[in-house]
């Protein structure tokens, strides 16, 4: 949830209780499943808890914020699958059929669909789980029973009639979340804080200075290649980094002779977080200019604005009708897509990716 504790202090759970949580949700599938019929061998069903399980191990500090900076173009999803093959040279092959459905390589698509998928595990157990640390009631689903509406028809994953509402409930669940908590202003702030913290480390690394880090990343910062396949040397080092080394990082940053790290990462230690304006239309440039001024008159250079200020946008879809699609087992034993099944979700609106655009600068009374 990254920085979501600086908005909501309980949500201080960790991923690996979401691992867990999502195993368990597979072990109720699985039962479920087998009561109607749809044969689950021993081996398969141990593969379907461990592809969940391990579906997530490829994140890195504070979720997807240091995603970019410290992976470049390789997304936790690849660094995932990186480790499942890792751990399966290590145990001689058993993960050969974890890896199969967690990749859509297995015959039986209807596995892979529970673990990515418009409504799959994942999501299902985060979303009742960020909703009960944050108190933030509206992701609050009835898990419960869109498994138990869950049925298997030609491999393919689908959810009997009567779950319609439940579903509902869910997508919209999600759409609130992002919003409310995922997508917080402030949460976002910090996130934006922390990444421009990164790239001023990897600035004063590029230009001879080193400021303090631990080994792992430091590995990271002080490099500037991208790869799109992670090395064995590099998945190493990221496998190291938590939340801890990021911590660690900004309390020696806080005092660094660097005059901009040193103010960023007074802001997000103290909490004095970079102020937010977020509106449905891009930002004028004459409005960023006046917030450069205002740095120029407390002494910053010119090239040091873009990690006090800067513009962007942040983005949301309900439903995506196109993109592993949400199939609806009718009465009479007709497989509709949801869209078909209800008119609630035949609607460009709820299909529409909504965008929001953030105009992120310093209170004044940060700067001094």
């Amino acid at each position: 949830m990254g920085f979501s504790c600086y908005v909501y202090p309980g949500a201080h759970h960790t991923r690996f209780e979401h691992a867990l949580g999502a195993m368990h949700l597979m072990q109720e599938v699985i039962e479920v499943l087998r009561k109607k019929g749809v044969e689950i061998s021993g081996e398969e069903a141990e593969a379907m808890q461990l592809a969940i399980l391990l579906h997530d191990i490829g994140h890195g500090p504070f979720s997807h914020t240091t995603e970019a900076l410290l992976a470049g173009k390789v997304m936790h999803e690849e660094i995932s699958l990186e480790v499942m093959k890792k751990l399966n040279d290590e145990f001689k092959g058993a993960l050969d059929l974890p890896i199969a459905i967690f990749t859509n390589q297995y015959k039986r698509k209807f596995m892979h669909q529970l673990i990515v998928g418009q409504i799959d595990l994942d999501r299902m157990d985060y979303l009742k789980r960020d909703s009960f640390y944050s108190g933030a009631t509206e992701g609050n689903i009835n898990s419960k029973r869109i498994i138990e509406m869950m049925v298997v028809v030609d491999d393919q994953l689908a959810f009997e009639e009567k779950s319609i509402y439940s579903i509902e409930k869910f997508l919209m669940a999600r759409r609130l979340m992002y919003w409310q908590v995922y997508l917080h202003k402030t949460s976002l702030s910090a996130e934006f804080l922390l990444s421009r913290i990164l790239e001023r480390v990897r600035f004063c690394n590029q230009n001879g200075v080193q400021p303090l880090a631990s080994e792992p990343l430091a590995y990271f910062l002080s490099r500037n290649d991208v790869n799109t396949h992670p090395t064995d040397i590099q998945l190493e080092n990221f496998l190291l980094l938590d939340d801890s080394d990021i911590i660690q990082g900004l309390k020696s940053w806080e005092n660094d002779a660097d005059k901009v790290l040193s103010k960023l990462s007074n802001m997000l230690l103290n909490r004095r977080l970079l102020k937010i304006k977020v509106q449905d239309q891009p930002f004028e440039p004459e409005a960023v200019a006046r917030k450069h001024q205002r740095l120029k008159n407390f002494g910053f250079a010119e090239e040091d604005y873009p990690y006090f200020v800067f513009t962007g946008a942040v983005s949301n879809q309900t439903y995506v009708p196109q993109d592993k699609q949400i199939w609806i087992l009718s009465k009479n034993g007709k497989m509709k897509e949801l869209s078909e099944a209800d008119a609630f979700f035949d609607s460009e609106e709820l299909s529409r990716i909504q965008q929001k655009y953030f105009l992120c600068f310093p209170r004044n009374r940060h700067l001094t």
